[in-house]
């Protein structure tokens, strides 16, 4: 007996359920699948027809297993991990074409006639092939559709393929069978969505097709050399629940932005559909690459990696994925010694500030890991890139931008200042390589070209009436915010104009996030993942929080977002369409709802609110500076080519405890919050601390002292 399914939705499909003739319909089944046993299941152009099998753990395909097999640090934050316990996901809710909800999943579903449609929802971000077990009477097609916006469930996919209008689906024929499984064409993989929407096409007027479905999952192509895609290396903990999800939020972004290099996205751009086989290695066979976005772009853009990089290192510590992709991109560098604007298969140049982030994402990765190895591979290649940047600094020693593509604000070019920023980060970072690689006098040279830009910087580029920098030397505008966030997340501006210009970057705020001068009425993950860190540079951790819980914290509970990552960006009313009008050919359903860009908040939250980040390569020298805001407790680790990194900290009364472990033989500085003018009183409950040496900044408030490996303290005002 079959029983039609109440829903609150009377438009929705046939949606069928035998819950109380299990064992006839096995037999009806058995039946069927033995007068069809002879009928054999080739693969055909839409797609592969099998018999099921649901592949569980291991890693991707024939990708060789080089992750970790075990988390680093496990503990009770494991609650907030978003990545899956297999390399297999079923859907978790079933809703009807209206978006009413139906049932949890698993259930059986029929299908009976023609566009009949159910949506699945996966309940977080995934991406990857997807599998279907299915029976059917009659023929037609089944047709799959993705989002990762629950916006544009339904028929069409949502946007990828850069043409900014939707993807369509993909089909599969559908013939009477009693038994089969359609697996997605390997070109089809689906990088990111949340939603599959799955609806039939029957082959005549009458509609006569009915499909049963057992069985929905998908096989997850990201992070594809892990077996355990929750074995992270790096962990955050805190008194603030929602900050806790923000963070592995980020870690989660950015395990599904590190997919299968073969599985890029296809240019030149397509009429429809969309195909992800582009091969993305160059010169390299490493099994993973990391990419802007899960759905799209699904391609290296440099200039994500200057967020994304540090967050890999402290959270899920993929290094041999950030390794690889830095090294596809010094083997994409041009005659000239330009780096790309994009990599594999687009392979543009013509951008000053995405070739630097190239070479500052050099120094994040060599300061995590010292790969001298590496490192001495790419420093001809490295210096060469150093050469052609420095090239376009003039006689004012500031960099003259002729290289104008950027990340999509509007206006860069001539003495832009972010690109100043950006100059003066990469002269820094890039003198701290070369003393690391023993080359003394060019790390001096890189070190008073940055001295003397960031004279310029702090005179040419500063308006003092409005307490920020102009958006260049003489276009005062606006006072951009990616120019005012690096300059103090790059320690570019003075210590004197670090607290005004904090203050000022508010001006931009709304109530779901701080709205980009430069990119009118847009909210800028990338962006402001800069200002967070800018804020906690200048010790303005309270600030640092707000921002994130009302930008970050907004999508993340968002009913229509992926509940589970970090966006691309949104526009100030708090719809979805990212660069609506700069760029995006008021597409919505382009915006990418899963982009390492906008991961600011994991590093921030470990290197600058735990307070614990290395400072000479591996960790050999690192500091803990812990910062408050409004917070009670907060802990993160990492791990590093020396062992794990470690550190806690928990308020109370008129003071508070601060706990650390390191590997043995490194130096540690703790850069200890006071209470005003008066130096704390530290009491070391274990460890070697020597608190003789201890320096007292009354500016700062801030008493200093010298460690090395694990201890603890109490500091009391």
């Amino acid at each position: 007996m079959k029983h039609k399914f109440a829903t609150k939705d009377p438009s929705s499909l046939h949606f069928r359920v035998r819950a109380d003739k299990w064992l006839v319909l096995t037999m009806m089944f058995l039946a069927a699948f033995l007068i069809t046993l002879g009928v054999l299941l080739t693969q055909n152009s839409r797609g592969t027809l099998a018999m099921a099998s649901n592949p569980v753990g291991g890693c991707w395909r024939d990708t060789p297993c080089t992750g970790p097999a075990t988390a680093a640090f496990p503990g009770s934050w494991d609650k907030y991990n978003y990545s899956p316990t297999s390399r297999t996901l079923a859907p978790a809710k079933i809703y009807s074409a209206t978006k009413q909800y139906i049932a949890d999943y698993p259930f059986p579903l029929n299908f009976k006639g023609n566009n009949q449609i159910l949506i699945f929802d996966f309940g977080v971000e995934t991406g990857g092939i997807v599998h279907i077990n299915y029976a059917a009477r009659g023929s037609g097609q089944l047709g799959l559709a993705f989002s990762e916006a629950r916006n544009w469930t339904g028929t069409d996919s949502d946007s990828t393929n850069g043409s900014f209008q939707p993807d369509g689906a993909i089909y599969t024929d559908i013939t009477p069978t009693a038994e089969a499984n359609y697996t997605m064409p390997i070109d089809k993989i689906r990088g990111g969505f949340r939603y599959l929407t799955i609806f039939t096409k029957s082959n005549n007027a009458a509609g006569h097709i009915e499909v049963d479905i057992s069985d929905i999952y998908v096989e997850i192509g990201y992070q594809p050399a892990w077996s355990n895609l929750r074995a992270y290396q790096g962990y955050f903990s805190s008194s603030d629940d929602l900050l806790n999800k923000i963070w592995y939020a980020g870690a989660f972004t950015l395990q599904t932005n590190a997919i299968p290099p073969s599985t890029g996205r296809v240019f030149p751009i397509l009429n429809g559909g969309w195909e992800n086989n582009q091969q993305l290695n160059i010169g390299t066979n490493d099994p993973t690459i990391y990419v802007d976005g899960s759905k799209r772009d699904r391609t290296v853009w440099p200039g994500d990696l200057t967020i994304a990089i540090i967050s890999i290192l402290v959270s899920t510590g993929d290094t041999a994925g950030v390794r690889n992709t830095l090294q596809v991109l010094y083997n994409d560098q041009a005659v000239d010694g330009g780096l790309p604007f994009a990599g594999p298969g687009i392979n543009i140049y013509n951008s000053d500030t995405y070739h630097m982030a190239t070479l500052i994402g050099t120094h994040d990765y060599f300061l995590y890991t010292n790969d001298k190895a590496w490192l001495s591979g790419v420093w001809d290649r490295y210096k060469k890139a150093m050469a052609f940047i420095t090239a376009k600094i003039d006689n004012t020693g500031s960099i003259y931008v002729t290289g104008t593509d950027d990340w999509g604000r509007v206006g860069q070019g001539a003495h832009n200042t972010e690109a100043q920023m950006i100059m003066y980060k990469t002269l820094v970072t890039g003198s701290s390589l070369a003393t690391w690689q023993g080359e003394a006098d060019l790390a001096k040279k890189w070190t008073d070209q940055a001295a003397t830009l960031k004279g310029q910087i702090n005179s040419v580029y500063w308006d003092a009436s409005a307490g920020a920098y102009k958006n260049s030397d003489v276009d005062a505008s606006i006072y951009p915010q990616d120019a005012n966030s690096m300059a103090l997340a790059f320690s570019a501006a003075d210590a004197s104009k670090m607290g005004t210009i904090s203050k000022s970057l508010t001006k931009n705020w709304g109530p779901i996030g701080a709205v980009c001068p430069e990119l009118p009425k847009n909210i800028v993950a990338f962006v402001q993942s800069f200002e967070i860190k800018g804020h906690l540079i200048a010790r303005q951790a309270s600030r640092a929080l707000d921002l994130i819980r009302r930008s970050w914290g907004w999508y993340l509970n968002h009913p229509d977002g992926t509940g589970s990552t970090t966006i691309e960006g949104y526009l100030a009313d708090g719809t979805f369409g990212y660069r609506s009008e700069y760029g995006y050919a008021n597409d919505y359903s382009y915006t990418s709802h899963a982009h390492g860009w906008g991961t600011g908040p994991t590093d921030a939250l470990t290197s600058l609110v735990v307070g614990l980040r290395v400072t000479q390569p591996a960790g050999s020298s690192w500091e803990l500076a812990p910062q408050f805001g409004d917070l009670t407790h907060a802990e993160a680790g990492f791990v590093t080519p020396l062992g794990k990194f470690a550190a806690s900290w928990t308020l109370f009364n008129g003071g508070y405890s601060l706990g650390w472990s390191a590997p043995a033989g490194t130096k540690g500085a703790l850069v200890l919050p006071g209470n005003g003018s008066a130096q704390p009183k530290v009491a070391v409950e274990g460890g070697m601390v020597k608190t003789e040496q201890a320096k007292f900044d009354g500016d700062l408030s801030t008493l200093t002292l010298e460690v090395e490996g694990d201890g603890n303290i109490r500091v009391t005002f």
